[in-house]
């Protein structure tokens, strides 16, 4: 089992995210972290997103990373500011706006029976056939309350494949875990 990230650590790597956005938007590099922490050192991949109100305004991450979580954080956090193709760059005044949520990864694991190993709520999905590959977030099937056929099947929709190819025995699929924080959460 991978270790859970510590709360007050991934508290910390949110506040650097917000920084990094916020220096983007004058053209400085990205910061660095305030103190040195063993869990900001580790290679783990992880996502930022990026809320105003109840919708999603970006959301962009690694599923593995060979540098340390601190750096893949801040670069993140910018990416799903600025380049994340669904939406429009963020603009200065939207940051007071904005809620950001980070979810430290787990490493992938392959699924040898999707629909019979996979965990609403605990697990993240990847699916991928040739060139086409699609990631949903654990947090995502739980919001929206799926079961475990439809999370496959959005997540193959994500890829841009058909709803049904995690079926396909030339479709592979992995799960992944991820500590969820957000501000303003205890």
């Amino acid at each position: 089992m991978w270790p859970p990230f510590p709360a007050d650590a991934a508290r910390e790597l949110l506040v650097l995210a917000r920084r990094s956005i916020l220096l983007a938007f004058s053209g400085q590099p990205p910061p660095a972290p305030p103190q040195a922490r063993s869990a900001f050192d580790e290679p783990r991949g992880a996502f930022v997103t990026i809320e105003k109100g109840r919708a999603l305004r970006g959301c962009i991450g690694r599923i593995e990373s060979s540098g340390p979580l601190w750096r893949t954080v801040v670069e993140m956090a910018r990416a799903a500011a600025f380049e994340d193709p669904r939406f429009p760059p963020l603009e200065a005044p939207e940051l007071e706006e904005v809620r950001l949520e980070l979810s430290v990864l787990s490493p992938p694991h392959p699924l040898g029976d999707p629909a019979a190993e996979v965990e609403i709520g605990v697990h993240g999905l990847i699916v991928q056939r040739g060139p086409f590959r699609g990631l949903l977030l654990p947090q995502v099937a739980e919001r929206h309350r799926w079961d475990v056929t439809t999370f496959l099947t959005e997540t193959c929709r994500k890829a841009g494949l058909p709803a049904d190819a995690w079926r396909r025995a030339d479709t592979r699929a992995w799960a992944f875990r991820a500590d969820v924080f957000a501000e303003g959460e205890a």
